[in-house]
């Protein structure tokens, strides 16, 4: 049984921060550009890392008796502990000021910004924003929203909306290998169970398969924002998820230009949007 949920508590870590630091390695650059479908190369000093590197960086580490049966650090801590057993990234908003490069010492200060619960198809739902700010030696590099959500466990899920299979004008197609999960939640040190343990993503949380990484595919859209603009990051992302992306079937990375601005989505086989985002310069 879900213990009760108490807002009141729980908005009480409304404006708690934190502070981390870490080293953009070459090492980690070729590792991510190796996930994100890029060419390896051999990162130098000072090359601009892919845009979403910071979430690679100073992730919590955490000795195994501290973790949830999800694979999870137990509640508590920084982030309200939700007596809500699933936690996913719901979506986000970022703001690219200048690239994180290999060599730089990146400091990362962390706010909770707020904590919303509400009502969903699947039962409660409780939202935990994040606000990071991301600096290198040469200034404030990233700023960012994260949004946390938190849910009740059950064996059944809400079935999503048929659409019509929205046309790109840009897609490129891959397979959502589970070694492609493996090196995302590597990178990231993720030890969430719904991306690389099949017994318990299948027997516990009753999903079909291994989940793709919300920020895998955030990834992606991000950076085919940038290769259609030569390179050029967007000033402006904003993604929400909309429905699971599971292992072992043909995906795609999905855009549509229209002047300053494009419009994103991963799809799974069917075409049906997984992540839509829309990218702003």
């Amino acid at each position: 049984m879900t213990e009760k949920l108490d807002i009141d508590h729980l908005r009480q870590w409304i404006g708690r921060s934190q502070e981390a630091t870490d080293i953009v390695t070459a090492q980690l650059v070729r590792g991510l550009r190796a996930t994100l479908f890029q060419e390896i190369g051999e990162p130098r000093h000072g090359d601009a890392a892919p845009l979403t590197v910071h979430w690679c960086l100073a992730q919590p580490v955490f000795p195994m008796s501290m973790l949830g049966p999800d694979g999870h650090p137990t509640r508590g801590g920084f982030l309200p502990p939700v007596p809500l057993p699933r936690r996913m990234w719901a979506g986000g908003e970022i703001e690219f000021l200048q690239p994180l490069r290999v060599g730089d010492e990146s400091t990362r200060t962390s706010r909770i910004a707020d904590v919303q619960v509400k009502s969903g198809s699947t039962g409660t739902l409780c939202f935990v924003s994040v606000e990071h700010s991301i600096s290198s030696p040469r200034g404030v590099a990233i700023r960012e929203r994260q949004d946390i959500v938190y849910r009740e466990m059950t064996t059944t899920q809400a079935a999503p909306a048929k659409a019509a299979v929205p046309q790109a004008q840009h897609r490129e197609t891959y397979v959502s290998d589970p070694v492609l999960l493996f090196r995302y939640s590597a990178l990231t040190f993720n030890g969430h169970r719904i991306h690389y343990d099949r017994d318990y993503v299948t027997k516990v949380e009753g999903y079909p398969g291994l989940i793709f990484h919300g920020p895998l595919q955030a990834a992606l859209i991000i950076e085919m924002a940038a290769k259609l603009r030569a390179g050029k990051a967007p000033k402006k992302f904003t993604y929400r998820g909309l429905q699971p992306l599971f292992e072992g079937t043909e995906f795609s990375i999905n855009a549509n230009e229209s002047g300053e601005s494009t419009e994103l989505w991963t799809a799974n086989a069917e075409g049906q949007p997984t992540m839509k985002g829309t990218a702003v310069w």
